[in-house]
């Protein structure tokens, strides 16, 4: 680092909690830390095995659960959501689950003030970022608000051992996105570089350990912590044109949401990689491999991930409309000037899975 450098960090405030089983014995005295006694617990259909597990001890402190959480939070669901939370008088929100379970709290936080105390059960990396997403008439919206970061948030990777395989490397992949974003937005800076890359080498070595043995619990581990960090930079940097283009497919198409963006990653940072100098090389050390762009793609094919936008439900028909629903956000920051064209040969990429190498 030069003696000239210069850069903004601004640090987000919340308390997190790492370890295995802390989630079945901390959830009570983190409320009470709170302030929290009448709480609206939010857990989708997965989720509800774990809810079940976690909530009988707080007793009557929790008053209701939301269960109708659906992915990339329609706003009917956060319409639903925020009306059961003034009905029942609460002081408190606990999120048990993933990105969606996250995100739909979030908006009830938004529109009401709550606090958040998250349990995450994937590596969304949702539950330690300002960000909220909202679907209306298939269109995602964005933005970033402090009142819907959690105030508190419990990594217990045993939540994660029950995560089938192939719902653990994309939810992997997608906090993957989320650092190596991270490297290039127009807040990047040497503290969320440093943490994306420690997220990249964590979850590369997670995911690898899992696709050759999904009980590896040492591997769990490493994805939960990983994707921690993954969230704490992305939250910091912000978002680019990765995210973009993916919210864009998730709301119109109603694409789910890791797999979309473990298939259009490659392409993004294959089309960015050129401009990223020595950190492309620090990336490419991460992974494993000599070429950042290279390795990431074999990564996903290495993890059995989904290598093409086909496979995740788009169909080359939704190809025009796709390019017209994301060249409708340009200009889009980006460390290589991107227009329509640019858009629309990514899209074709990784609609077809074209190789990055």
């Amino acid at each position: 680092m030069s003696t000239g450098t210069r850069f903004t960090y601004d640090a987000l405030p919340g308390r997190i909690l790492f370890g295995e089983g802390l989630a079945g014995t901390v959830l009570a005295d983190e409320l009470d830390r709170l302030g929290c006694r009448r709480v609206l617990a939010f857990a989708g259909e997965g989720e509800r095995d774990i809810a079940d597990r976690l909530l009988p001890p707080l007793g009557e402190r929790v008053v209701g659960v939301f269960d109708g959480v659906r992915m990339h939070v329609p706003a009917e669901v956060a319409e639903a959501a925020t009306a059961r939370a003034r009905e029942l008088e609460v002081d408190g929100l606990l999120c048990i689950g993933g990105g969606s379970t996250t995100g739909t709290a979030k908006i009830v936080a938004r529109e009401t003030g709550l606090p958040i105390l998250a349990v995450p059960t994937t590596y969304a990396g949702s539950e330690v970022t300002p960000v909220w997403g909202l679907t209306t008439a298939a269109r995602k919206e964005t933005g970033r608000d402090l009142r819907v970061l959690p105030r508190t948030v419990v990594y217990d990777p045993q939540l994660t051992w029950s995560l089938p395989s192939a719902l653990a490397v994309a939810s992997g992949l997608n906090a993957m996105a989320h650092s190596v974003e991270a490297l290039w937005t127009e807040a990047a800076n040497p503290v969320t570089t440093s943490l994306a890359i420690e997220s990249v080498r964590a979850l590369a070595t997670g995911l690898r350990a899992i696709a050759a043995d999904e009980g590896d619990r040492d591997a769990r581990t490493a994805l939960t912590y990983g994707a921690y960090l993954a969230g704490s930079c992305f939250a910091v940097a912000g978002s680019g044109l990765h995210h973009k283009i993916c919210h864009a497919l998730g709301g119109a198409f109603d694409l789910p949401h890791a797999e979309t963006h473990a298939t259009v990653l490659p392409h993004v940072l294959a089309f960015n990689a050129p401009t990223l100098g020595p950190v492309a090389q620090r990336l490419a050390e991460a992974l494993g491999c000599d070429d950042a762009a290279v390795g990431l793609s074999h990564l996903a094919r290495e993890v059995g991930a989904p290598q093409r936008l086909a496979d995740v439900g788009m169909r080359p028909d939704d190809l025009d409309e796709a390019v017209d629903v994301i060249a409708a956000k340009l200009p889009i920051h980006n460390p290589r000037p991107v227009d329509r064209g640019d858009i629309a040969s990514i899209l074709a990429a990784a609609l077809h899975g074209t190789e990055t190498c």
